[in-house]
C-alpha cells in the first residue's frame, strides 16, 4: 500500500514553495550590472573585479545553480558543501560532499579550501554566501587546539542529550573557527552578501547555520552553561571543556559581537522559510477539499509531549465537525535518546501520535522532515492513523517498547514488512530544508 495521496500532494506542494533555486530567484535579479534584492539593499556589480561564491547545506547545489545563472560570466569562482547525496551539476562552481549531522573530515577539508578562497578577497571584492539547513554541520573548522574528533563527540553527545538546536549551535559557535561570525571576519574587507534558507523557528540569524557571517551576542559563559544543563560538562572531550574554561576566564576572544567593524560590510537576507511552506501545503489541502487550519509555525521541545498536543487538537476536530479537515503543524522537536534503537524525531512523532489517536480511523498523520531524512535512516518521516496501534499490537509488536527505546525505524520497517504497507516516507533528498511538517488529516465522518 502507498502513502495516501492526499498526504503526498500536500507535502510536495510545501517542498515546492521552499526549493532553493527559485527562492534564490524571487529574492534577487539582476539588473544590467546590477544586483538588485527584494529587500531593497542593491550592488553595482562595476565596483568589483572579483565574484566569489561560498557556501554550504544540504540545499546549497541548487542555489548555487541559481547564482551561478545570475551573476554569469561575471562570476569568478567558488565552492559550497553539501550532504552526501544532495549533490547537483555546476559549471564554475567547485562541489564538495560532506556528512551531517555530525561533521567530517571530507567537511574540514572543504571549509579549509573556502578559507583559502576567502584569503584572497579584498575590497574589489564581492562574496555571496548561501546558507541552507545542514551547514552547520558541513561548514566546520576547528578553533586552535581542538580536533575534528572533539566536535564530532561534542556533537553527538548534544544530539543524544536532546539538545535543541540553539543549544546545539550555541556551543559549536565556541568550538569553531568560522562560525559565529568568523567566516565574515575572514571575508573582510570583501564586501559580503549572504543569502539564507532558514532551517530554525523564528529566522535568527545568529542561530542559522551557527551564524558565520552575523555577529554572536553568545558567551562562552552561554555554552558551558548548555553543558552543565544536559549534564555533559564532564562527558565531554577534555580539551573542549578545557577551551570553554579558557574562554571563562577571558584567555580566548570572544566570536565578533555587535558593532565589530569587520562586519561593516556583510549583509544578510531570509529568502525563504517554514512559513512559506507551510502556506503552500494549506492551499494545496483547501484545492483537495480539506477545510485547513495553520496550527502552529514553532512546534518544538519533546517529540512525545508534541505529537500528545496534537492529537488532543485532533481529536477535538473530530469530535466536533463531520467535514474534512486538514491540520498543519511545522517546527523542530527533539529526542532525548534513551535506548541503543534507530530512529528520528518525525518517526517518533509519528509513532507516539498513533498510539494517541488509537481507535479514531478518521485520523491520520505524516510527519516528515522537509530535507527528505530523519535522524540517520533513509527515511524522512512515517505516515500513521488511527488503526496503526491495533494492528500492530495483532501482530505481536509493542510500540510502547520501541518508544522507550527509541527505536521508531525499526517498528515501521517491521510493521511494513508484515502488512505490506508504506509506513516508511522516503521521498529521497528534497534540496531543500526548512525544518519538519505534520500533517493532519481527518477524514469526513458520517
Amino acid at each position: 500500500m502507498r502513502l495516501p495521496q492526499p498526504h503526498e500532494a500536500i507535502f510536495h506542494a510545501a517542498i515546492a514553495a521552499v526549493a532553493p533555486g527559485a527562492a534564490l530567484r524571487r529574492a534577487v535579479r539582476r539588473d544590467a550590472d546590477r544586483l538588485l534584492l527584494n529587500d531593497g539593499t542593491s550592488y553595482a556589480l562595476e565596483r568589483f573585479e572579483r565574484l566569489l561564491v561560498v557556501g554550504a547545506g544540504k540545499g546549497a547545489a541548487a542555489m548555487a545553480q541559481a547564482a551561478e545563472d545570475l551573476l554569469g560570466d561575471r562570476l569568478t569562482a567558488g565552492l559550497v558543501v553539501v550532504k552526501y547525496g544532495h549533490a547537483a551539476p555546476l559549471r564554475t562552481i567547485e562541489l564538495a560532499e560532506a556528512a551531517h549531522p555530525v561533521p567530517d573530515a571530507a567537511g574540514l577539508a572543504a571549509t579549509a579550501r573556502i578559507l583559502q578562497l576567502l584569503e584572497e578577497a579584498d575590497e574589489r571584492t564581492l562574496v555571496l554566501c548561501l546558507l541552507t539547513g545542514g551547514a552547520s554541520a558541513l561548514l566546520e573548522h576547528p578553533l586552535p587546539g581542538l580536533t575534528l574528533a572533539d566536535i564530532q563527540e561534542t556533537t553527538a553527545l548534544l544530539l543524544a542529550a536532546g539538545a535543541d538546536v540553539r543549544e546545539l549551535n550555541t556551543v559549536r559557535k565556541h568550538l569553531s573557527a568560522v562560525k559565529g561570525g568568523r567566516l565574515a571576519v575572514a571575508a573582510h574587507p570583501a564586501t559580503l552578501l549572504t543569502l539564507v534558507l532558514s532551517d530554525v523557528i523564528g529566522d535568527p540569524l545568529e542561530v542559522i547555520a551557527s551564524g558565520p557571517t552575523v555577529a554572536d551576542p553568545s558567551t562562552h559563559a552561554e555554552a558551558w552553561s548548555i553543558l552543565e544543563r544536559h549534564g555533559l560538562q564532564a562527558r565531554v572531550p577534555s580539551r573542549v571543556a578545557a577551551h570553554l574554561r579558557r574562554g571563562l576566564r577571558g584567555e580566548i576572544p570572544e566570536s565578533p559581537k555587535p558593532g565589530d567593524p569587520r562586519l561593516a560590510r556583510s549583509h544578510t537576507a531570509v529568502i525563504g522559510n517554514l512559513h512559506e511552506a507551510l502556506i503552500a501545503a494549506q492551499a494545496t489541502a483547501q484545492r483537495l477539499g480539506y477545510r485547513s487550519t495553520l496550527l502552529t509555525e514553532t512546534l518544538q521541545g519533546d517529540a512525545v509531549a508534541a505529537a500528545h498536543h496534537l492529537a488532543h487538537i485532533a481529536l477535538n476536530e473530530e469530535r466536533s465537525t463531520k467535514e474534512r479537515r486538514c491540520l498543519l503543524a511545522g517546527g523542530e522537536t527533539t529526542v532525548q535518546v534513551l535506548g541503543n534503537g534507530k530512529g528520528g524525531r518525525n518517526q517518533h512523532l509519528a509513532l507516539a501520535f498513533a498510539r494517541e489517536v488509537s481507535g479514531h480511523p478518521r485520523i491520520s498523520l505524516l510527519a516528515a522532515g522537509t530535507d527528505g531524512t530523519d535522524g540517520p535512516t533513509d527515511a524522512a518521516g512515517a505516515y500513521v492513523d488511527g488503526d496503526t496501534i491495533a494492528r500492530a499490537r495483532a501482530l505481536g509488536l509493542d510500540p510502547d517498547d520501541f518508544l522507550a527505546r527509541c527505536d521508531s525505524y525499526t517498528f515501521f520497517a517491521t510493521f511494513d514488512a508484515l502488512t505490506g504497507d508504506c509506513s516508511h516516507f522516503r521521498p529521497g533528498p528534497t534540496g531543500t530544508n526548512v525544518m519538519d511538517i505534520d500533517i493532519i488529516l481527518i477524514e469526513a465522518g458520517k
